[in-house]
Protein backbone atom coordinates (compact mmCIF):
# COMPACT_ATOMS: atom_id res chain seq x y z
CA UNK A 1 0.00 0.00 0.00
CA UNK A 2 2.81 2.42 0.91
CA UNK A 3 4.60 1.64 -2.38
CA UNK A 4 1.44 2.39 -4.33
CA UNK A 5 0.94 5.71 -2.55
CA UNK A 6 4.57 6.66 -3.13
CA UNK A 7 4.27 5.84 -6.82
CA UNK A 8 1.07 7.86 -7.17
CA UNK A 9 2.61 10.82 -5.34
CA UNK A 10 5.65 10.66 -7.63
CA UNK A 11 3.35 10.63 -10.65
CA UNK A 12 1.50 13.72 -9.42
CA UNK A 13 4.78 15.52 -8.79
CA UNK A 14 6.02 14.62 -12.28
CA UNK A 15 2.79 15.85 -13.89
CA UNK A 16 2.89 19.07 -11.88
CA UNK A 17 6.53 19.67 -12.85
CA UNK A 18 5.68 19.06 -16.49
CA UNK A 19 2.76 21.49 -16.35
CA UNK A 20 4.97 24.13 -14.76
CA UNK A 21 7.58 23.55 -17.45
CA UNK A 22 4.98 24.01 -20.20
CA UNK A 23 3.21 26.93 -18.58
CA UNK A 24 6.24 28.98 -17.52
CA UNK A 25 6.81 30.65 -20.94
CA UNK A 26 3.19 31.79 -21.08
CA UNK A 27 3.28 33.08 -17.50
CA UNK A 28 6.53 34.91 -18.19
CA UNK A 29 5.03 36.40 -21.38
CA UNK A 30 1.97 37.68 -19.53
CA UNK A 31 4.19 39.13 -16.82
CA UNK A 32 6.37 40.89 -19.39
CA UNK A 33 3.33 42.32 -21.16
CA UNK A 34 2.37 44.15 -17.94
CA UNK A 35 5.77 45.74 -17.34
CA UNK A 36 6.63 49.36 -18.06
CA UNK A 37 9.65 50.39 -20.20
CA UNK A 38 11.43 51.44 -17.01
CA UNK A 39 11.22 47.91 -15.62
CA UNK A 40 12.63 46.45 -18.84
CA UNK A 41 15.58 48.83 -18.59
CA UNK A 42 16.21 48.06 -14.93
CA UNK A 43 19.54 46.49 -14.03
CA UNK A 44 17.76 44.42 -11.39
CA UNK A 45 14.83 42.82 -13.27
CA UNK A 46 12.03 41.04 -11.46
CA UNK A 47 9.79 38.22 -12.59
CA UNK A 48 6.53 39.91 -11.60
CA UNK A 49 5.78 43.50 -12.68
CA UNK A 50 6.24 46.04 -9.89
CA UNK A 51 3.74 48.50 -11.38
CA UNK A 52 1.45 46.59 -13.77
CA UNK A 53 0.22 48.57 -16.75
CA UNK A 54 -2.00 47.82 -19.75
CA UNK A 55 -0.38 50.49 -21.88
CA UNK A 56 1.50 47.84 -23.84
CA UNK A 57 -1.77 46.28 -25.01
CA UNK A 58 -3.17 49.60 -26.18
CA UNK A 59 0.06 50.39 -28.02
CA UNK A 60 0.04 47.00 -29.72
CA UNK A 61 -3.58 47.31 -30.80
CA UNK A 62 -3.43 50.91 -31.98
CA UNK A 63 -0.03 51.31 -33.60
CA UNK A 64 0.60 48.05 -35.45
CA UNK A 65 -2.76 47.05 -36.95
CA UNK A 66 -2.77 43.90 -34.86
CA UNK A 67 -6.51 43.23 -35.05
CA UNK A 68 -6.57 43.30 -38.85
CA UNK A 69 -3.64 40.92 -39.07
CA UNK A 70 -5.28 38.56 -36.57
CA UNK A 71 -8.41 38.48 -38.72
CA UNK A 72 -6.30 37.75 -41.79
CA UNK A 73 -4.48 34.91 -40.02
CA UNK A 74 -7.75 33.54 -38.67
CA UNK A 75 -9.33 33.58 -42.13
CA UNK A 76 -6.33 31.88 -43.71
CA UNK A 77 -5.95 29.28 -40.94
CA UNK A 78 -9.61 28.27 -40.90
CA UNK A 79 -9.81 28.05 -44.70
CA UNK A 80 -6.62 25.99 -44.82
CA UNK A 81 -7.85 23.62 -42.11
CA UNK A 82 -11.20 23.02 -43.80
CA UNK A 83 -9.67 22.43 -47.23
CA UNK A 84 -7.00 20.10 -45.89
CA UNK A 85 -9.59 17.94 -44.12
CA UNK A 86 -11.87 17.83 -47.17
CA UNK A 87 -9.09 16.82 -49.55
CA UNK A 88 -6.95 14.62 -47.32
CA UNK A 89 -9.70 12.37 -45.93
CA UNK A 90 -10.65 10.59 -49.20
CA UNK A 91 -6.99 10.42 -50.28
CA UNK A 92 -5.94 8.94 -46.94
CA UNK A 93 -8.79 6.43 -47.16
CA UNK A 94 -7.66 5.38 -50.63
CA UNK A 95 -4.05 5.00 -49.50
CA UNK A 96 -5.07 2.91 -46.48
CA UNK A 97 -7.69 0.72 -48.11
CA UNK A 98 -6.99 0.37 -51.83
CA UNK A 99 -4.13 -1.91 -52.83
CA UNK A 100 -2.01 -0.45 -55.60
CA UNK A 101 1.58 -0.44 -56.79
CA UNK A 102 1.57 3.33 -56.43
CA UNK A 103 0.90 3.17 -52.68
CA UNK A 104 4.55 2.63 -51.56
CA UNK A 105 5.68 5.32 -53.99
CA UNK A 106 3.07 7.73 -52.68
CA UNK A 107 3.99 7.07 -49.06
CA UNK A 108 7.66 7.52 -49.89
CA UNK A 109 6.94 10.82 -51.60
CA UNK A 110 4.95 11.99 -48.57
CA UNK A 111 7.96 11.36 -46.33
CA UNK A 112 10.49 12.88 -48.76
CA UNK A 113 8.40 16.03 -49.19
CA UNK A 114 8.76 16.77 -45.48
CA UNK A 115 12.53 17.15 -45.68
CA UNK A 116 12.57 19.72 -48.51
CA UNK A 117 13.96 23.07 -47.31
CA UNK A 118 11.43 25.83 -47.85
CA UNK A 119 14.01 28.04 -49.51
CA UNK A 120 14.33 25.55 -52.40
CA UNK A 121 10.69 25.79 -53.44
CA UNK A 122 9.73 29.36 -52.60
CA UNK A 123 11.10 30.89 -55.83
CA UNK A 124 9.42 28.48 -58.30
CA UNK A 125 6.31 28.64 -56.15
CA UNK A 126 6.29 32.43 -56.36
CA UNK A 127 6.71 32.31 -60.16
CA UNK A 128 3.82 29.85 -60.55
CA UNK A 129 1.49 31.89 -58.32
CA UNK A 130 2.42 35.10 -60.14
CA UNK A 131 1.48 33.52 -63.46
CA UNK A 132 -1.85 32.51 -61.93
CA UNK A 133 -2.31 36.04 -60.49
CA UNK A 134 -2.45 34.63 -56.96
CA UNK A 135 0.46 36.49 -55.39
CA UNK A 136 -0.46 39.07 -52.77
CA UNK A 137 -3.84 37.39 -52.28
CA UNK A 138 -5.32 35.41 -49.41
CA UNK A 139 -6.48 32.54 -51.69
CA UNK A 140 -2.90 32.15 -52.94
CA UNK A 141 -1.58 31.85 -49.39
CA UNK A 142 -4.34 29.36 -48.51
CA UNK A 143 -3.40 27.17 -51.46
CA UNK A 144 0.27 27.21 -50.46
CA UNK A 145 -0.52 26.38 -46.83
CA UNK A 146 -2.87 23.60 -47.89
CA UNK A 147 -0.27 21.98 -50.15
CA UNK A 148 2.41 22.36 -47.47
CA UNK A 149 0.26 20.78 -44.73
CA UNK A 150 -1.21 18.01 -46.89
CA UNK A 151 1.61 15.41 -46.64
CA UNK A 152 1.63 15.33 -42.85
CA UNK A 153 -2.18 15.33 -42.76
CA UNK A 154 -2.25 12.36 -45.14
CA UNK A 155 0.30 10.52 -43.03
CA UNK A 156 -1.72 11.06 -39.86
CA UNK A 157 -5.13 10.19 -41.31
CA UNK A 158 -3.81 7.14 -43.12
CA UNK A 159 -2.84 5.59 -39.81
CA UNK A 160 -6.23 6.35 -38.29
CA UNK A 161 -8.06 4.88 -41.29
CA UNK A 162 -5.94 1.72 -41.16
CA UNK A 163 -6.94 1.27 -37.51
CA UNK A 164 -10.65 1.09 -38.39
CA UNK A 165 -11.65 -2.60 -38.73
CA UNK A 166 -12.45 -3.63 -42.28
CA UNK A 167 -15.26 -5.83 -40.95
CA UNK A 168 -17.37 -2.75 -40.24
CA UNK A 169 -17.15 -1.62 -43.86
CA UNK A 170 -17.81 -5.13 -45.14
CA UNK A 171 -20.93 -5.36 -42.96
CA UNK A 172 -22.14 -2.01 -44.31
CA UNK A 173 -21.50 -3.21 -47.86
CA UNK A 174 -23.51 -6.37 -47.22
CA UNK A 175 -26.38 -4.18 -46.01
CA UNK A 176 -26.31 -2.34 -49.34
CA UNK A 177 -24.41 0.81 -48.37
CA UNK A 178 -22.29 2.45 -51.06
CA UNK A 179 -18.62 3.32 -50.58
CA UNK A 180 -19.44 6.99 -49.99
CA UNK A 181 -22.20 6.15 -47.51
CA UNK A 182 -19.85 3.79 -45.69
CA UNK A 183 -17.19 6.48 -45.36
CA UNK A 184 -19.66 9.12 -44.17
CA UNK A 185 -21.73 6.98 -41.79
CA UNK A 186 -19.24 4.38 -40.56
CA UNK A 187 -15.66 5.53 -41.02
CA UNK A 188 -15.87 9.27 -40.32
CA UNK A 189 -17.43 8.97 -36.84
CA UNK A 190 -14.62 6.61 -35.84
CA UNK A 191 -12.05 8.96 -37.34
CA UNK A 192 -13.13 11.93 -35.21
CA UNK A 193 -9.99 11.88 -33.01
CA UNK A 194 -7.79 11.72 -36.11
CA UNK A 195 -9.69 14.51 -37.87
CA UNK A 196 -9.49 16.72 -34.79
CA UNK A 197 -5.76 16.06 -34.32
CA UNK A 198 -5.17 16.85 -38.00
CA UNK A 199 -7.24 20.02 -37.72
CA UNK A 200 -5.20 21.15 -34.70
CA UNK A 201 -1.91 20.58 -36.48
CA UNK A 202 -3.05 22.32 -39.66
CA UNK A 203 -4.51 25.32 -37.86
CA UNK A 204 -1.45 25.91 -35.67
CA UNK A 205 0.89 25.42 -38.62
CA UNK A 206 -0.98 28.01 -40.72
CA UNK A 207 -1.40 30.39 -37.76
CA UNK A 208 2.34 30.46 -37.01
CA UNK A 209 3.71 30.34 -40.57
CA UNK A 210 6.00 33.26 -41.46
CA UNK A 211 8.22 32.65 -44.48
CA UNK A 212 5.61 31.98 -47.19
CA UNK A 213 3.52 34.92 -46.00
CA UNK A 214 6.59 37.17 -46.05
CA UNK A 215 7.30 36.27 -49.69
CA UNK A 216 3.75 36.19 -51.05
CA UNK A 217 2.08 39.13 -49.28
CA UNK A 218 3.10 42.73 -49.94
CA UNK A 219 -0.13 44.60 -49.23
CA UNK A 220 -0.13 45.88 -45.60
CA UNK A 221 -3.85 45.19 -45.43
CA UNK A 222 -3.21 41.48 -46.06
CA UNK A 223 -0.32 40.95 -43.63
CA UNK A 224 -0.68 38.01 -41.29
CA UNK A 225 -0.04 38.05 -37.57
CA UNK A 226 3.57 36.74 -37.61
CA UNK A 227 4.51 39.47 -40.10
CA UNK A 228 3.03 42.17 -37.88
CA UNK A 229 4.79 40.79 -34.80
CA UNK A 230 8.09 41.12 -36.66
CA UNK A 231 7.49 44.88 -36.93
CA UNK A 232 8.12 45.29 -33.22
CA UNK A 233 11.80 44.75 -33.96
CA UNK A 234 13.23 47.98 -35.37
CA UNK A 235 15.59 48.30 -38.30
CA UNK A 236 18.52 48.75 -35.91
CA UNK A 237 17.58 45.73 -33.82
CA UNK A 238 15.80 47.72 -31.11
CA UNK A 239 12.95 45.65 -29.72
CA UNK A 240 9.78 47.09 -28.20
CA UNK A 241 9.63 44.46 -25.48
CA UNK A 242 6.42 45.58 -23.81
CA UNK A 243 4.21 45.92 -26.92
CA UNK A 244 5.78 42.79 -28.40
CA UNK A 245 4.96 40.76 -25.29
CA UNK A 246 1.41 42.16 -25.23
CA UNK A 247 0.91 41.40 -28.91
CA UNK A 248 2.27 37.88 -28.39
CA UNK A 249 -0.20 37.31 -25.56
CA UNK A 250 -3.05 38.42 -27.80
CA UNK A 251 -1.71 36.23 -30.59
CA UNK A 252 -1.88 33.10 -28.42
CA UNK A 253 -5.52 33.61 -27.45
CA UNK A 254 -7.15 32.39 -30.73
CA UNK A 255 -4.98 29.27 -30.88
CA UNK A 256 -5.72 28.48 -27.22
CA UNK A 257 -9.45 28.94 -27.81
CA UNK A 258 -9.31 26.76 -30.92
CA UNK A 259 -7.41 24.06 -29.05
CA UNK A 260 -9.78 24.17 -26.07
CA UNK A 261 -12.79 23.99 -28.40
CA UNK A 262 -11.48 20.93 -30.25
CA UNK A 263 -9.92 19.25 -27.22
CA UNK A 264 -13.35 18.66 -25.73
CA UNK A 265 -14.47 16.99 -28.96
CA UNK A 266 -11.24 15.02 -29.15
CA UNK A 267 -11.97 13.47 -25.76
CA UNK A 268 -15.57 12.66 -26.70
CA UNK A 269 -14.35 11.17 -29.96
CA UNK A 270 -11.91 8.91 -28.17
CA UNK A 271 -14.60 7.71 -25.79
CA UNK A 272 -17.05 7.20 -28.66
CA UNK A 273 -14.49 5.18 -30.58
CA UNK A 274 -13.74 3.08 -27.52
CA UNK A 275 -17.43 2.26 -27.04
CA UNK A 276 -18.03 1.51 -30.70
CA UNK A 277 -14.89 -0.63 -30.95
Amino acid sequence: MRTRRTTRAAQYVAVLAYLLFLGFPLVWLISASLKSPREFASIDPTFLPQAPTFRNFSDALEEQGLVRSMLNSLQISVATTVLVLIVSLPVAYALARLRSRLRPITNGWILVSQVFPVILIVIPLFVILRQLHLTNTIPGVVIVYMVWSMPFALWMLQGYVAAVPRELEEAASVDGASRVRTIVSIVMPLLRPGLIATAMFTFISAWNEFFFALVLLQDPQLKTLPLVLARFVGAEGQVQFGPLAAASVLATVPSLVFFAFLQRRLTSGLLSGAVKG
